[in-house]
């Protein structure tokens, strides 16, 4: 309170300035023209860790693909289970030619590799490596991640399997028998026989929704998806991803970004976390489709970068 001329206090209205209020339908107006610019379509949905109901998307509960993304499922089983002391996350792993999947890390070894549990779980996460991914699957079990993803209430996420069967999958629908096989006919199949690959129907492989990734990604950034030591161990290794063109390249370098990307024919997927200086904490979820095969689309990540930005910027004006 000020005082007046008499020195009695007088009561004073601060009204506090702030940015206009979101227009969140506005917004997703905007996230979709993004994409369309980059000639993709997308699902998108931000949320506000810490505000429950601040959020907004695009096709926030349509059935999508999400590749490897769900690795941070698979990276959450091992951490519980190494935890509670089912399993040493120090046993020993041999990656032999006959695991070798092609790819980053193990995957694309010329010799045999021989790592721990825990640096299979590293290399799953940091350079999405589909041999270490294929192993760990095969100690924690395909049948406790799917419980997983029940117990967490994650009723749309459908795992098929590791990448292995991905994989296997696109062999049979391009009708070969093998790598080299697979190797010399991709460049020969049109567009229209690619899309209908299984791998790239939801209906068909592992697939979830835009809301169930945010939703696996807040319950452990709060530490409820498991103990807090395995869910600090996933966020710790996704922080350390080495990919940085998608969500990280729309934010400044002083916010933190810990992601998981995903990859497959047409398909340019991203899901982390953005941590402000402020402690802002703000999961999101971007999944682009392309009208063509090309793996490398630069403009398509570049706009799942934006995207994610002005989905994040909307939130916190909020």
């Amino acid at each position: 309170m000020d005082k007046g001329e008499s020195g009695a206090p007088v009561p004073v209205n601060a009204v506090r300035v702030d940015t206009p209020p979101v227009d969140a339908a506005l917004i997703e107006k905007r996230i979709a023209e993004v994409f369309a610019e980059a000639d993709a379509e997308a699902r998108l949905h931000a949320v506000d860790i810490d505000v429950p109901g601040r959020e907004l998307g695009l096709g926030v509960d349509d059935q999508v693909v999400i590749a490897s993304v769900f690795k941070i499922l698979l990276v959450l089983e091992f951490a519980r289970q190494a935890d509670a002391g089912q399993l040493d996350p120090r046993e020993r792993v041999v990656i032999t030619a006959p695991d070798r999947l092609g790819g980053w890390g193990t995957a694309g070894c010329a010799d045999d590799v021989e790592m721990s549990l825990r640096d299979l779980a590293y290399f799953a996460l940091s350079v999405s490596d589909n041999s270490a991914a294929d192993a760990l699957m095969r100690r924690t079990g395909l049948d406790t991640v799917r419980l997983l993803a029940a117990e967490l209430g994650l009723d749309r996420t459908r795992i098929v399997g590791g990448p292995r069967e991905l994989l296997e999958s696109m062999f049979e629908d391009a009708g070969a028998t093998d790598e080299a096989a697979f190797a010399a006919v991709y460049p020969t199949l049109a567009f229209e026989r690619l899309r209908r690959f299984r791998v790239l129907d939801p209906r068909h492989t592992t697939s979830s929704t835009p809301r169930d990734i945010t939703t696996l990604l807040g319950l452990i950034w709060r530490d409820r998806a498991g103990s807090p030591a395995a869910c600090a161990l996933v966020r710790e290794l996704m922080s350390r991803q080495v990919f940085r063109q998608r969500l990280a390249s729309g934010f400044p370098d002083e916010v933190l970004v810990a992601a998981k990307t995903g990859t497959l024919p047409s398909l340019h997927i991203e899901a982390g976390v953005v941590r402000y200086p402020d402690g802002g904490r703000y999961a999101v979820a971007v999944f682009a489709r392309t009208a063509s095969a090309a793996a490398a689309r630069t403009a398509v990540d570049a706009a799942i970068g934006r995207a994610a930005r002005l989905a994040v910027d909307a939130l916190r004006r909020r």
